[in-house]
């Protein structure tokens, strides 16, 4: 996760520079909504491209590791998509409760946190021990052999 995060920063910082420069604002006050909106949708089309291309972003690769759908064959667009919103899962409940709370900065990340544990161990509540958002969007994380890495 913190190789698909660190490749994913990159994305975001580059987003982040073409929205500043298309709105003229560097401010992170002004556009706050649409900067979040376009990181949103700029994040899961890059996670929505790899997973339908091949199963695997560029850390997947690295790890030998796949997602496939239920039946192990390629992903379709749609169920990426919905695997990608399930996957805010990680997060979503710790910042809406921070929100609810009014915490700000360091404060913030405790129930970020807190909620990013809980979500991770859902992985318990799974026979094939898979996360509760792959359990929903019917797909697996499967480990790649070390001949095979791509799907033709």
């Amino acid at each position: 996760m913190i190789y698909e995060a660190l490749l994913v920063f990159g994305v975001i910082v580059f987003t982040h520079v073409i929205h500043a420069i298309a709105t003229q604002s560097f401010d992170p006050t002004k556009y706050h909504y649409s900067r979040l909106a376009l990181l949103f949708f700029t994040c899961g089309a890059y996670f929505v491209y790899f997973w339908t291309r091949g199963g695997q972003t560029l850390a997947m690769k690295t790890w030998k590791i796949r997602l496939v759908n239920d039946d192990n064959q390629k992903l379709p667009l749609v169920k990426s998509m919905v695997r990608y919103c399930l996957a805010w899962m990680w997060f979503l409940p710790g910042l809406i409760l921070s929100s609810q709370l009014g915490l700000k900065n360091a404060k913030l990340m405790t129930p970020v946190a807190l909620g990013f544990c809980a979500w991770a161990a859902t992985i318990l509540l799974s026979k094939d021990r898979q996360f509760l958002h792959d359990v929903f969007a019917k797909t697996r994380l499967v480990q790649v052999p070390a001949t095979q890495s791509v799907i033709s």
